[in-house]
């Protein structure tokens, strides 16, 4: 890898990373589930005018999008909102990576490797660990939510694995895309179900307003920058590199996150979380990593590369 597309990685890791801080200030003032599909809604809308449907069956676009945009962000969301804290929630969702690769073993019948079931095991135990420590210091639902968001994201992911494979010629980017169009209208009827049918639509008007203007904000630099930069320069580099050397730097998000929320949000995360947090990294590196390593063993070298699943991506 180039320095210059090195230093477009590290971009997408702190902008990524930085996400995180964008979400805790946007659920201070919108609703979960509302503020979950305004931000698809905002995506999507421009998305339906401009840019052209892949062509891929609509069930594994449903699933795709319910799985990332839906059941990810409408569990993450709420608990932040419950009190998960900011930067504890950008390690967490890395659970979506050891999920990943046990949904494909289940669902897609992939082989699963000695040292893949390891670095599950390791994850686990990095969870263990955090769990352990939250449930003697805070509330353990939080956690036990983002952890059902990673689920959701894994979900998205084998969407995305099986649209990708059982098609020709898409554009990643475009599929990323029109995954956006899938969560506004279900996030929104949730929302009016749940948190009432016009809560949301005061917050929105609201964040026009002096005191609401951090929320519109922080709704910019998730849809901007966190989404179509970010997810923009990832599919530029995945494009350009093998899988192995550009999802390993996800990895580094959750640092980013804890780091910035430390700083800026003043949450200090107790030594027994750092070292879960370790834990959990590590794992999930050692699960994914090594199935890429063993796939890539088995392909010719070709200049052309096939779309492959990134159980590491990190775009909250």
């Amino acid at each position: 890898m180039t320095n210059r597309d090195r230093l477009l990685g590290l971009t997408v890791v702190v902008l990524w990373g930085l996400n995180f801080l964008a979400i805790h200030v946007g659920l201070e003032h919108f609703p979960p589930f509302f503020f979950a599909g305004l931000r698809f809604a905002v995506i999507a809308i421009p998305v339906l005018i401009f840019v052209p449907r892949p062509q891929v069956p609509w069930k594994w676009l449903l699933l795709y999008g319910t799985g990332f945009g839906i059941l990810q962000f409408a569990f993450l969301f709420t608990a932040m909102r419950a009190g998960m804290p900011t930067g504890l929630s950008s390690l967490v969702l890395q659970s979506s990576a050891p999920f990943t690769v046990l949904l494909g073993a289940i669902f897609l019948r992939e082989r699963l490797r000695g040292i893949q079931l390891a670095g599950i095991a390791v994850a686990m135990l990095g969870m263990g660990v955090i769990g352990w420590d939250r449930s003697h210091h805070a509330a353990l639902l939080p956690l036990l939510l983002t952890l059902l968001g990673g689920l959701g994201w894994a979900f998205g992911n084998i969407g995305s694995r099986l649209a990708a494979a059982r098609s020709e010629n898409v554009n990643p980017l475009h599929l990323t895309l029109w995954m956006a169009v899938v969560p506004p209208i279900p996030m929104f009827a949730l929302s009016a179900l749940t948190e009432g049918s016009t809560t949301g639509w005061n917050a929105l008007i609201g964040s026009f307003s002096p005191s609401g203007w951090p929320a519109f904000a922080a709704l910019a630099y998730i849809v901007l920058l966190g989404t179509i930069a970010g997810s923009g320069l990832w599919t530029y580099l995945m494009s350009r590199y093998p899988a192995s050397t550009v999802a390993p730097l996800s990895l580094a998000v959750p640092v980013v996150g804890i780091a910035a929320s430390w700083a800026l949000l003043h949450e200090t995360p107790s030594a027994l979380s750092l070292i879960g947090a370790v834990i959990v990294i590590a794992g999930a590196f050692t699960a994914t990593s090594a199935g890429r390593r063993a796939s890539a063993a088995m392909q010719p070298a070709e200049p052309t590369r096939r779309l492959e699943i990134n159980p590491n991506l990190v775009e909250a």
